[in-house]
């Protein structure tokens, strides 16, 4: 038996999105490991909560044993700065970062401060901080304060699944990604405008929940290109990594990633990517396996977009170059395994 480790996540455990798949498969595989692992919903409202909320998720973690070893997801842990200061000495606390709550698309020049400043203070009181990538330990060393002896990168492993063949007539160009701002799906509807002379089908795959403001501007985009007959906006799909076996490219204009698990799965089943240079998508996706561009910019991602979709010889140069790096990508025993070495020590 390796111990006994508490992890607190904001939110619902269940809900589709890269960092909650990570935090689920990483208890999956601690349990595996040997851990004794117990999970503790933190509520809703995160990272943003009532003082009402923050009270409530506080009260649950002060119920907690003294010496506890604790994780707590870093879009809550980030703006607990007042309650990491006063548990530090009482329980043994850990931040999973996915990526700095700062760095998150929308936000105006003094919330990002404001963002930065409590996160900052927050990482300040833990025992470790697990990251899910190089970029990310980066930036928390070099703008957070955090000493790189305290950090543990742990990539999200990467489960094998159907290869895409890559025959579709016409092409089919498929993003995953919730219908966030960040996800930059708005970038992508206009450089699909800009090939519309082409022949080629879309599908975006991802939830229209949890941004309700985005989704609707997305769908009165969508609306004003007149793309409808031609973009399909498929919502939470069960089979994502069927869906990506049946697609011929994939392209996602993400502003930032903490690390980018879709495109890890895109690789891993040879599928070419179009991306943009943001956060560590550039670590994730080598240059062999498809094509990166700068964010914000339409007319580069479509110009990409055009490259893929009128050779055929130019999709499978990078679909095998894709696969190649697909089979070199990490699995999930190996997140949990370096996960918990880093645990053990702090035990």
């Amino acid at each position: 038996m390796s111990g006994r480790l508490v992890l607190a996540y904001p939110g619902r455990l269940e809900t589709s999105t890269g960092g909650y798949a990570y935090d689920r498969r990483l208890i999956e595989g601690l349990r595996c490991a040997g851990w004794t692992v117990e999970t503790l919903g933190l509520g809703d409202g995160f990272p943003n909560p009532s003082a009402e909320q923050l009270q409530e998720a506080e009260a649950r973690l002060n119920a907690l044993p003294d010496e506890t070893l604790v994780m707590i997801d870093g879009l809550a842990f980030g703006v607990m700065d007042r309650w990491a200061e006063r548990s530090a000495a009482r329980l043994r606390v850990v931040a999973l970062v996915h990526h700095p709550l700062a760095l998150e698309t929308g936000l105006t020049p003094v919330q990002q401060a404001t963002f930065q400043q409590v996160e900052m203070r927050a990482l300040s009181h833990v025992r470790h901080i697990v990251v899910t990538s190089p970029v990310t330990a980066r930036g928390l060393t070099s703008h957070y304060g955090v000493d790189a002896e305290k950090i543990t990168v742990a990539l999200p492993g990467t489960e094998r699944a159907p290869v895409a063949k890559g025959n579709n007539v016409p092409p089919h160009i498929l993003t995953v990604g919730t219908l966030t701002r960040r996800k930059g799906h708005d970038v992508l509807l206009k450089a699909l405008d800009r090939v519309r002379d082409l022949a080629w089908r879309a599908t975006i795959v991802g939830s229209r929940d949890l941004d309700p403001v985005t989704t609707a501007e997305l769908e009165m985009l969508r609306h004003q290109l007149k793309l409808t007959d031609r973009v399909t906006f498929a919502g939470e799909r069960a089979d994502v990594r069927l869906t990506m076996s049946e697609a011929d490219i994939f392209a996602l204009a993400s502003r930032y990633e903490g690390y980018g698990m879709v495109f890890a799965e895109a690789l891993s089943q040879g599928l070419p990517v179009v991306a943009c240079h943001a956060g560590a998508i550039p670590d994730v996706v080598p240059k062999s396996t498809g094509l990166l561009v700068a964010v914000d910019d339409v007319e580069a991602f479509a110009a990409a977009l055009r490259r893929l979709l009128t050779s055929s010889a130019e999709r499978r140069k990078f679909a095998d170059a894709a696969f190649i790096a697909g089979l070199n990508l990490p699995g999930w025993p190996d997140t949990a395994a370096i996960v918990s070495s880093a645990l053990h020590r702090l035990s």
